[in-house]
C-alpha cells in the first residue's frame, strides 16, 4: 500500500504490474490482498480519478441494454466501471442522481433548450430544421440510448422519472412555448402545442429507433442529416396555416 501511494500520488494511471513491480510482490499476492484496482483505491481513500464519472456512465449505457434502472445493481456497475464502491457512490448517491447524469449526458433536450435559447422568436422555417439537426446530431448512432431512455422515462418508477421532469419535460415545454407563440404570431396552424411537439418528435423518433431493423428490409433505408431535415420540412408543411396553404 505504501508503494501504491507513492505511484498514485505521481501518477493516477499507475497500473497493478506497475503497483506490483515496485513492491516486489506477484500478481497473485497483489489479487489475493485486493480484488482490484478499485479496492486498492479505496483502501488508499483515494479521490476518484479524473476519467471515472465517464467509465461510469460509458458502463452504465452498456448494462441498460440489457436490463432496467430499477434491476441495475450499483454494485455490478462499480465492477463494470472498474470503481470502487465508495467513488462511485461519491460520484452518484443513488439511482435518480446517475440517471440524471446520463439524461444530461446523452439526450438532446439539453441542447435542444439551447436552441431555443439562442433562437428566441426566430420563425420556424429557421428553428424547427435546427432543432431537428441539433436533436438527431446529439443522438446519431446511438439508438441504444434513445431505447434506453425512452423505456426508463415511461415505466414510470421514481428514479427516471424525477430526473426526466428535471430535463425532458423543461425541454418539452419549452418547445411548446415557442410554438404556442408562433401560432398567435400566425405563422403556424393553430392546434394544442404538445400535439404539435409529438407530431414533430414522434415521427424522428420511431425513424431512429426502427432503422436497425427496417434497413434488413428489400429496399433501401434512407440516412442521416437530410432525412431528418426531410421530416423537419415535412412537418414545416403541414403545419402552414390555413390561409396559406394554397400557396
Amino acid at each position: 500500500m505504501n508503494q501504491a501511494a507513492r505511484l498514485l500520488s505521481r501518477d493516477r494511471q499507475s497500473s497493478v504490474e506497475a503497483i506490483v513491480s515496485a513492491a516486489g510482490l506477484s500478481r497473485t499476492t497483489f489479487y489475493r490482498a485486493f480484488p482490484s484496482r478499485a479496492e486498492l483505491l479505496q483502501a488508499l481513500e483515494l479521490e476518484p480519478e479524473p476519467d471515472t464519472r465517464q467509465r461510469v456512465l460509458d458502463a452504465s449505457i452498456r448494462m441498460l441494454r440489457f436490463q432496467t434502472l430499477k434491476d441495475l445493481s450499483m454494485d455490478e456497475l462499480a465492477s463494470e466501471a472498474d470503481v470502487s464502491r465508495a467513488n462511485l457512490y461519491r460520484l452518484f448517491p443513488g439511482k435518480s442522481a446517475l440517471f440524471r447524469a446520463m439524461v444530461l449526458a446523452y439526450s438532446p433536450f439539453e441542447p435542444v433548450m439551447a436552441v431555443f435559447a439562442r433562437a428566441g422568436d426566430g420563425p420556424p422555417e429557421e428553428v424547427i430544421p435546427e432543432v431537428v439537426l441539433t436533436a438527431y446530431r446529439t443522438v446519431a448512432g446511438r439508438s441504444g440510448i434513445v431505447r434506453t431512455l425512452l423505456l426508463e422515462v415511461t415505466s414510470m418508477t421514481p428514479e427516471p422519472t424525477q430526473a426526466f421532469a428535471e430535463t425532458g419535460l423543461r425541454a418539452f415545454g419549452t418547445f411548446a412555448q415557442y410554438l404556442a407563440g408562433q401560432m398567435a404570431a400566425g405563422r403556424l396552424r393553430r392546434m394544442h402545442p404538445m400535439l404539435a411537439v409529438q407530431s414533430l418528435v414522434g415521427g424522428l423518433m420511431f425513424h431512429m429507433l426502427a432503422g436497425p431493423v427496417l434497413s434488413q428490409a428489400t429496399v433501401d433505408v434512407p440516412a442521416g442529416e437530410e432525412v431528418a431535415l426531410e421530416f423537419a420540412n415535412i412537418w414545416l408543411r403541414g403545419m402552414r396555416p390555413e390561409a396559406a396553404r394554397g400557396n
